[in-house]
């Protein structure tokens, strides 16, 4: 240990050292190694099965365990044989041959269906309150319609697309080592098209602001037709706009978020509709991104994701078309290629000199600096008619998070209550506004189930294993020799929770080719014997690590029961100790529900559907399935197995079928008598341990900001409190090293989850939102009994 303290110290003080370091990079790491892609094997947990309890029918109709077997296909990988020719001028040609035979259909007449819409023809001529018709020439609102919907979208130029598909496709052979995506996964898409004759409307999670070229790309290779993208008009300049809605683009008219009573709203929104009315009869496919991108500071689920949503719900509802096939969709990168140094800071608008410059700049580095890994991953469709008819009757009564967890925090009661959590931090737009309140409920809900699916069904890439493995298990430092056993430790901890891995190969040049991709994070020093010592940088490299890292929480969010065990078991002392004391299951379950209730929605995603009680017992069936909970009969008790003198009681005998679970255990009442201790198991202590620090990064933030609350200077504003935020836990990062919570995002994500809880209050003003102490926490009595309540779930 001190000659690995002794070696990050050498990386941070000498600058001889830098030589050294890049001398071993472009040796690759002194070891003769053939360069080995990390291409996806056959065999992996097929993902991305939609939801049983709200669409059974599309969960038995819409898939075969055949597909499974298909295995994945390069989506960029062009070939002589994709085309219809054949000879040696073809396969230098294949690209521009491939791009020439896809099928682009005719839509020459949509722009005047649009403003021969009833809808629209309602609003010109008057007949709907406040419409832009009232006072008007007809002439002069037709062009009104027509200069709205010039701004919404354009007709689209085959010539241009198929250019388009050829440059792009060349552009990412140079950028891109591969894009997979999974044969049977594309199928079932197909399946779903074909066999129900229904619009299919993609819903995808953003990571890049490629996101929105390289998807429509990736489908329209497999034969769905080009894609509409709702694209975010504050990410593009209107020259790019202009290009982007010839190939397929579409940008929300700013007239439709004005208010209900505009009379340039109503115009503008009743265009919208119809638009999306017609996209639907012509089954277009149609692309919306449900998430903001992760440079954007703000709540995760995107505003304009769910007005898009809205309208399709909408379109639905009142009868366009019958049904729309829902179809959630993932795409993960080994490194995010657009992402800059610092990016939580707001991003301009992308302009075409921007983005051309942007191309060269990636062209130029090609060859010299490793390739990424992209995954393209397509969840189950399910029918949307089936959703909104089973999801309705899973709603329950819902409290805030101060009527549940403040009375607890100040001592006042230690009951939780028998109800879920109302948390939504994503604004409504004026056209979701213009929904009844029960649709919009059902499309707030709705996006965060597909947003779950589309996370639970993406593949874990090499990058956040590594960043996770560096960051909370090895921030001192790790010999290669030992980092390679642990990488292929935590892949077969992520495939035996279900969820796939983005990469194959052999084990040497996994790791050897992640640590490429993490080198300007990463330091490697030579050592003893002529292995290898693996040391992240401090600073700005440990909280990127902590943002790819972040991408394995889904795989293992059960490790919100260490909150549970954190609290109970001191990190100090053998382990054999540890195990002594008995933990009741009514203990675990009230536990579990406090860190759930604490945690925010965006991190967490849960389904609406399923109940926090049935989420705690599915976190306990994970903790002994994966061996870390023992059950112990007390002395006297009957043992749990003994079901010969079970009596069936008249409350067992007939239960709503919403109640069942896959466990045994739905009975809570009959959870007084059972105890759990933990395992012995010699491997424990260090699978404890990482699972008590994956969430470590946001809890400390929170424990910080209550720390902060009599700091700060309030009344500010929401940004200025978030400043004065980061600033605290930026010092606090250079003091104590835990540079992982210095995280603009995390400071926000702790500002709100404190407002929520009625820590903070919030008044409108001129200049923004203003933040002050609510009377209750201007004690410091109570600061602290904040403070104590958040760090009883962090494990030293």
């Amino acid at each position: 240990m001190d000659t690995m303290l002794e070696a990050r110290l050498q990386t941070q003080q000498r600058n001889t050292q830098n030589t050294q370091e890049t001398s071993l990079w472009s040796s690759g790491f002194g070891m003769k190694l053939e360069t080995v892609t990390p291409f996806l094997g056959k065999y992996r947990p097929f993902v991305g099965r939609c939801c049983q309890t709200c669409t059974p029918k599309s969960w038995e109709s819409l898939f075969h365990r055949s597909i499974m077997d298909l295995g994945f296909c390069n989506v960029i990988l062009v070939k002589e044989e994709n085309t219809r020719f054949r000879g040696w001028l073809v396969r230098r040609l294949c690209y521009f041959l491939w791009s020439l035979e896809q099928h682009i259909p005719p839509c020459r007449d949509a722009p005047q269906k649009i403003i021969e819409n009833t809808g629209v023809q309602n609003v010109i001529s008057g007949r709907v309150p406040a419409g832009a018709g009232e006072g008007q020439v007809p002439g002069l609102a037709k062009k009104e319609v027509q200069r709205i919907l010039g701004h919404l979208q354009a007709p689209l130029c085959p010539f241009l697309l198929r250019l388009f598909s050829w440059a792009l496709l060349r552009f990412l052979n140079c950028v891109f080592l591969n894009v997979q995506l999974h044969k049977g996964q594309m199928k079932m898409v197909h399946k779903a098209a074909q066999a129900q004759g229904l619009p299919l409307v993609f819903l995808s999670t953003h990571k890049s602001l490629l996101d929105g070229i390289l998807l429509p790309f990736v489908l329209f290779s497999q034969g769905l037709g080009v894609l509409r993208v709702a694209w975010d008009p504050r990410t593009c300049s209107p020259a790019l706009r202009a290009l982007l809605k010839k190939l397929g683009g579409l940008f929300l008219p700013p007239e439709a978020n004005l208010t209900l009573d505009s009379s340039e709203g109503v115009l503008a929104r009743a265009v919208v509709h119809a638009a999306i009315e017609q996209l639907l009869v012509t089954r277009q496919p149609l692309l919306i991104f449900l998430e903001e991108l992760p440079g954007a500071q703000g709540p995760r689920l995107s505003a304009l994701g769910q007005t898009w949503l809205g309208l399709v719900v909408q379109a639905v509802q009142v009868g366009v078309v019958p049904d729309a096939m829902l179809v959630p969709v993932a795409i993960t990168y080994d490194l995010v290629p657009d992402a800059p140094c610092d990016v939580f800071h707001a991003l301009a608008p992308l302009g075409l000199w921007t983005g051309a410059l942007a191309v060269l700049r990636s062209l130029r580095s090609w060859g010299h600096s490793p390739r990424v890994c992209v995954r393209v991953h397509l969840a189950q469709p399910f029918s949307l008619q089936e959703y909104t008819i089973n999801a309705r009757s899973c709603w329950g009564s819902r409290q805030t998070l101060e009527q549940l967890l403040q009375p607890i925090v100040l001592g006042q009661c230690t009951v939780v209550p028998d109800t879920e959590k109302e948390q939504d931090w994503t604004p409504a737009t004026g056209l979701l506004l213009a929904l009844k309140e029960e649709d919009q409920l059902l499309v707030r809900r709705l996006s965060r189930h597909v947003l779950n699916a589309s996370v639970t069904s993406s593949a874990v890439m090499s990058t956040a294993i590594m960043a996770t493995l560096l960051l909370f298990k090895h921030q001192k430092g790790v010999f290669l020799s030992q980092l390679l056993g642990e990488f292929s430790w935590l892949t077969e901890e992520t495939l035996l929770r279900g969820f796939d891995v983005g990469f194959s190969g052999q084990l040497r040049c996994l790791v050897q080719h992640t640590l490429s991709l993490l080198q300007a994070h990463v330091a490697l020093l030579h050592v003893q014997q002529g292995d290898l010592l693996v040391v992240p940088r401090l600073g700005p490299g440990l909280t990127h690590l902590a943002r790819l890292s972040a991408e394995l929480l889904p795989a293992f969010l059960t490790c919100a029961v260490r909150g549970l065990l954190a609290g109970r078991v001191p990190p100090e002392g053998p382990w054999e100790l540890q195990g002594i004391e008995l933990l009741s299951q009514n203990e675990l379950y009230r536990q579990i529900l406090l860190l759930l209730h604490l945690l925010p929605q965006d991190l967490l995603l849960l389904q609406p559907c399923q109940s926090s009680y049935c989420y705690c017992q599915e976190v306990l069936d994970r903790l002994i399935q994966c061996g870390l909970l023992v059950a112990e009969e007390t002395p006297g008790s009957r043992p749990a197995c003994d079901t010969g003198r079970q009596r069936l009681s008249a409350k067992l005998l007939w239960k709503p079928s919403g109640d069942f679970t896959d466990s045994d255990s739905d009975d809570f009442e009959e959870a007084e008598g059972r105890y759990f201790r933990l395992s012995q198991q010699s491997r424990c202590p260090d699978f404890f341990l990482f699972l008590c620090r994956l969430l470590s990064p946001l809890l400390k933030a929170f424990a910080q900001a209550a720390t902060f609350l009599h700091q700060g200077q309030l009344p500010d504003t929401e940004l200025g409190y978030t400043e004065q935020l980061l600033q605290f836990l930026q010092a606090n990062a250079q003091e104590e090293g835990f540079f992982e919570c210095a995280d603009p995002n995390l400071a926000i994500s702790a500002i709100w989850t404190f407002r929520d809880l009625g820590v903070l209050q919030q008044t409108p003003s001129p200049a923004g939102p203003m933040l002050y102490l609510s009377p209750t926490f201007t004690s410091r009595e109570n600061q602290e009994k904040l403070e104590q309540f958040i760090r009883q779930f962090i494990c030293s």
